[in-house]
């Protein structure tokens, strides 16, 4: 149970995004109030609007004892060889306390921003031979000479491997039959936008008979009773900032990442802004994709994620709004009904088994 690291400062109740500015001190106190209620990771965020994340989690491992941080980064931005000294340096900062979100690129305008202009196949073959690079590297085949399309390096070798010899967790974005691949071939987790627990079965049917991992990223609003949580959710939806909601339309429409408009698809096809009785998509035309929501009272939300568990979906990375706020409910009153529901399930499975094993010896 993960996540997402505010990269700015805190959004406010409404939801509307801060952008221009840096109040570094608030994300050092989000940190550290995660690393106090046990959440796994955080996921630090990339995109031109915001700071980029690699000098900040640098300064966040100091600041914590226990909470990883999952670095989004994008393969082109950085050279293999200079992205895998990094990453070994913050392990040793970290004590291991680090994870890898690779992401191809969502949009060809932000890519230019960069100097990239790879179409979306072409950027997830250079995601491929960045992480081909990235494994022989932390496996210590060095020296290493590797000529690819995109990457040629000459007897490449580093001082610094990763702490302990081994390698950071590997989670690769993205909802096109190549970003499957790539998360098969190359990482530990496919992640993808979210959908109901049924949708999101069928998509990760592919990758589990394989024996990859499959998570998801969402938001999530509860409250004592289902009543308060829908009066929050419509107080946060009013007064929505119709500017920001034009440049999410604007990204969309130009974006060629399938993840994106898949997630725009789904909350736009519906007859209603709730795509079950669970899972609200309004807010996903002013906050993007992550902003499917799960919405309702504690011991809701708890046996909605339950049912997403039994679809073979294992790891989350959530959001709130406020986040911070959203991030306390959830870690101390749905975490804790959550495992209740996988105890009794678990307690349920060992009876059943001892039951058929009784009938057999019988």
């Amino acid at each position: 149970m993960h996540w997402n690291s505010p990269l700015s400062g805190q959004r406010t109740a409404s939801g509307k995004y801060q952008v221009g500015r840096l109040d570094f001190d608030e994300i050092v106190d989000f940190a550290q109030e995660a690393d106090s209620l046990g959440v796994d990771s955080l996921l630090m965020g990339i995109g031109f609007h915001m700071p980029d994340p690699l000098p900040m989690l640098g300064a966040l491992v100091r600041e914590t004892q226990h909470v990883k941080f999952i670095l989004a980064y994008r393969p082109g931005l950085l050279s293999p060889t200079l992205f895998a000294q990094i990453i070994n340096t913050v392990s040793w900062m970290s004590n291991g306390r680090i994870s890898l979100n690779l992401v191809a690129g969502t949009s060809p305008t932000e890519q230019g921003y960069y100097g990239d202009f790879l179409a979306h196949d072409e950027r997830y073959a250079r995601s491929n031979e960045f992480l081909d690079i990235l494994h022989h590297l932390w496996q210590g085949d060095t020296p290493l000479t590797y000529n690819g399309e995109h990457y040629h390096l000459q007897d490449t070798q580093l001082g610094l491997g990763y702490k302990g010899g081994g390698r950071p967790e590997i989670y690769i974005s993205g909802a096109s039959d190549i970003a499957q691949q790539t998360a098969l071939d190359h990482g530990d987790c496919w992640l993808r936008y979210g959908d109901t627990p049924e949708g999101m079965a069928a998509a990760a049917k592919p990758v589990l008979t394989q024996g990859g991992r499959v998570g998801t990223r969402m938001h999530v609003l509860a409250r004592e009773t289902r009543q308060e949580a829908l009066a929050d959710l419509a107080a946060m939806m009013g007064n929505p900032d119709e500017e920001h909601r034009q440049r999410i339309a604007d990204a969309v429409a130009s974006s060629d990442s399938i993840a994106v408009k898949t997630t725009f698809d789904l909350a736009g096809t519906a007859e209603t802004d709730w795509i079950s009785p669970m899972l609200y998509s309004g807010a996903v035309a002013y906050r993007g994709g992550p902003a499917l929501a799960i919405v309702g009272s504690y011991q809701e939300v708890a046996a909605y994620l339950y049912e997403y568990k039994t679809a073979g979906i294992s790891e989350f990375i959530f959001s709130g709004w406020p986040t911070q706020d959203e991030m306390r409910i959830f870690y101390t009153q749905v975490l804790p009904l959550l495992r209740q529901h996988e105890h009794q399930h678990e307690h349920e499975h060992e009876h059943e088994h001892e039951h058929q094993y009784a009938e057999h010896t019988a």
